[in-house]
Parts: structure tokens; sequence; C-alpha cells
């Protein structure tokens, strides 16, 4: 989530329908988005444990098709796996299987950020190298991705198309106890984008939460050179969004 605070206060109301979707078990907030209004739970231990996404309904945002793109991607990728979502006049809501790890902000890895850096670097080339970009009709399949493009409509000129993330700020990466990423979750923004979409908000996302210096060990970690060109258009269309 963009820039969200985390929130700990014990008096932070329940929205009726995540109570009801944690079934009379503990729920401990985990995050709350200052933008959107929107809320993060979890209950329950071990294998058992749960995530509940809570978006007000004028938030504007789409928990059931994050939904989607995670019920996709997981076929290809360590994601959250959605087991309920639903809607009323309150807002919506999205229960999903907790995986293993923790985010990447964390406390423990904002003081090892070179171990955190290398992982996003890793992690994020894992899930562009693991979501297929084009599922196409037939007639179309002899199309380069840029040449199919370049049909559609007149863009930008691309680095390399694949599934984003979209949102691949530091704290949606996970990492295991032995410091490497093990999944990413937050996939409400997954969508086809030139790769740098993401390493330009992950390598800025780094600094938010380490601190200036570790772009190159990110880019490395990934396996691509520094683009400062389309570094500096993405971060501006992720400030403008």
């Amino acid at each position: 989530m963009r820039r969200a605070a985390l929130m700990t206060r014990a008096d932070t109301a329940v929205p009726s329908a995540v109570a009801v979707a944690a079934g009379g078990q503990d729920l401990v907030l985990v995050w709350a988005n200052d933008y959107t209004g929107g809320l993060t739970f979890t209950f329950g231990a071990a294998a058992g444990r749960r995530f509940v996404k809570w978006a007000p309904a004028d938030s504007g945002v789409d928990l059931a098709g994050e939904a989607s793109r995670m019920a996709w991607a997981g076929r290809f990728h360590p994601v959250p796996r959605p087991l309920e979502q639903g809607n009323d006049a309150e807002g919506s809501w999205l229960v999903t299987v907790a995986l293993p790890g923790e985010p990447a902000s964390g406390e423990r890895w904002r003081a090892e950020p070179a171990v955190a850096v290398t992982a996003i670097g890793e992690g994020l080339r894992a899930l562009h190298e693991a979501l297929p970009a084009a599922d196409w009709h037939e007639c179309h399949q002899a199309l380069s991705i840029g040449a199919a493009l370049e049909q559609a409509a007149a863009v930008p000129p691309v680095d390399r198309l694949v599934v984003c993330h979209g949102d691949a700020c530091a704290p949606n990466t996970l990492l295991g106890a032995d410091g490497r990423w093990s999944g990413h979750v937050d996939l409400g923004a997954l969508g086809i984008a030139d790769r740098w979409a993401d390493l330009a908000v992950a390598t800025w996302s780094a600094e938010w939460n380490y601190g200036p210096g570790w772009d190159d060990l990110l880019l490395d970690a990934y396996g691509v050179r520094p683009d400062p060109g389309r570094i500096r258009y993405y971060r501006l269309l992720y400030d403008l969004c």
C-alpha cells in the first residue's frame, strides 16, 4: 500500500464484515491506509493464519479485481490465496491465506537493508519471469509485444513488458527467515507494463525504507543495469497516480 501508515491502536473500529469473516477469532490490525481508509487485519495462527483487507465503499479500491488477479497469479508465483471476497453498503473485503515471511520493510530488515534490497530485486525478477505477459489469440501470436503495442496505440518505447506488481514498495515483498523473498502481497494493481514501472518504484521505496544508495544493489539483484530515463518517467507516473 502506497505511503500508508502502520497503525497499532487497539480502539480501531472493526467493520462488521471483517468481524464475521474472522468467525469470532481475535483480530489484530496490521495496516491502515491514510489515503483510501482501507484496513488490513490478521487472525488465526500458524497454517490457519488469515488476512482480511477491507476498503470503504467510496474508496475506489477494487478488491474483487485484486482477488481475481491473485487467483490467476497464484498459478505461477507465490501470492496470497483468496478465500472469500464480498461487499456491502459499508465497504468491500477480501480474505486470504497468509504467506510465509514478513514485509521487507519490517524492523528486522530495516536493520539489514542489503539483505532486504537484494531479496526485493531477486523477488521482482522471479515475479516478472514467472507471470506470462501475453495469452493472445492464435492470429496474434506471431507478433512481438512491441509490435502489437505499436499497432494498437502510440506508446512510449518499452524496455520489456511483463506482468508488473503495480505497487512494488518494500512492504509488498515478503522475506523468509533466511533473508530471501518468499512471496508478494497487495496485488490490486497487477497488470502488464514495462518492468521499469516496478523497478523505478522498488528502488525509490528502498530509499524511503532504508535510506539512499541502494538502487544499484537492488538492480544488480534483479539483473539489469540502471535506466535513468525510465526511472524518472515511472516515478513521475507513480507520483501522479
